[in-house]
């Protein structure tokens, strides 16, 4: 018989037992390995919870150790499998939500058939040697390095793309100007001057040619 929350009248002659039915938290430490066969120290937490409806079943079945002989096991188990699906690269740099998410896609069927609710699963920390920890921290320093000189280049081309356009302009204009110049106009120029500089009431002398 399953009692719901709350008090209850109980057969002294009857033994209870209590499960919780409120979101708990395994935290789990495992040293696993990669694709690569490298070990890393994974620290994991999982959130669960024991679903109301089926508490007696898991009482029943498995009894009020649930957590030690079915929840326990196979998170253990899941992360090694997960985890030994990825490089180490991949699970330090960039796939640790992505990790996350598989485990909890993986765990969920199967803790579910036996009544056990997972809520989340967390990938809180992941250890790697010290060598490769250095060496990747150094690829990531070396890739954003070569992403600003890129950043840098790119600006630089833009710019000569800019100058090379403006004195392409500038020579357009000249090479405009220089056509439309002729020995004709500058003749005609220099009589217009002439003329104003005779005109002019001031004292002078011309001089022409």
């Amino acid at each position: 018989e399953q009692l719901p929350e709350g008090l209850h009248l109980v057969n002294p002659l009857k033994r209870v037992a209590s499960m919780s039915v409120r979101t708990q938290e395994i935290k789990e430490h495992a040293d696993v390995p990669s694709s690569e066969g490298l070990i890393i120290g994974l620290e994991t937490s999982l959130l669960y919870r024991l679903e109301p409806e089926r508490a007696a079943e898991v009482f029943q079945k498995i009894g009020p150790r649930y957590v030690e002989i079915v929840v326990t096991p196979n998170l253990r188990s899941v992360i090694r499998a997960v985890t030994a699906a990825h490089t180490a690269n991949a699970l330090y740099s960039e796939g640790r939500e992505g990790v996350a998410q598989q485990m909890l896609n993986q765990l969920k069927p199967i803790l579910e058939a036996r009544g056990v609710m997972v809520e989340n699963v967390l990938l809180r920390d992941i250890k790697l040697p010290d060598t490769l920890r250095n060496a990747i921290e150094a690829k990531q320093q070396a890739d954003q390095q070569s992403q600003q000189m890129q950043f840098v280049l790119q600006r630089e081309r833009q710019e000569a793309d800019r100058k090379r356009i403006e004195a392409q302009g500038v020579a357009d204009f000249q090479r405009i100007v220089s056509i439309g110049i002729s020995d004709q106009l500058l003749q005609w120029k220099g009589i217009e001057a002439t003329e104003k500089l005779v005109n002019s009431p001031n004292s002078k002398v011309v001089v022409i040619g």
